[in-house]
């Protein structure tokens, strides 16, 4: 597989096994990873991760990525009212590319306007939110509707990141 994913983190309090879970996952199905932050100083997670991101989330041009991957965490929380997140967001809809979110992630998808109608879930503190911007929430641990892949938290990672990896093997996706 060669396909290629980026992952945007907070610089802080992103949660640390939504990153390594999924990004290990994705490595070992062979594809490109690129971790992407408002800062390229040292990121570092909630539980003591450490690393330095490959790029600025303003650098994001979606027609390169296969997926983009919101990784939750309390850190995920600059990202809800984001006008550069959300522009990814609905460009990486528009162009047909997978949009993934887990734990409090969703709400940036939710927020952008993409998962009106849509099924999905967030992490359980978060559900209204998700209703509110119009989002089927079923409470699942991973929910897939089209092109969109969400999770309830970290307990789930493994089952998002196999989630993703399903639908990247799929010669097309569809919304």
């Amino acid at each position: 597989m060669m396909k290629k994913v980026v992952m945007i983190i907070a610089s802080a309090n992103f949660r640390d096994e939504e990153l390594s879970v999924p990004k290990s996952i994705f490595e070992e199905a062979g594809a490109t990873i690129h971790i992407a932050s408002t800062s390229l100083e040292q990121a570092k997670g909630m539980f003591g991760m450490k690393l330095t991101p490959d790029m600025l989330v303003k650098d994001i041009r979606v027609e390169n990525y296969d997926a983009v991957v919101f990784v939750g965490g309390t850190g995920a929380s600059c990202y809800f009212n984001s006008g550069i997140a959300h522009d990814i967001v609905k460009n990486a809809y528009l162009k047909n590319k997978l949009i993934c979110a887990i734990c409090a992630g969703p709400v940036i998808l939710a927020n952008a306007g993409v998962l009106e109608g849509k099924k999905a879930t967030v992490f359980s503190s978060f559900e209204r939110e998700l209703k509110q911007k119009g989002a089927i929430y079923t409470g699942s641990p991973v929910q897939v509707d089209g092109n969109i892949v969400t999770a309830d938290g970290p307990q789930s990672a493994e089952r998002f990141a196999r989630e993703i990896i399903k639908l990247l093997n799929k010669a097309e996706h569809c919304i």
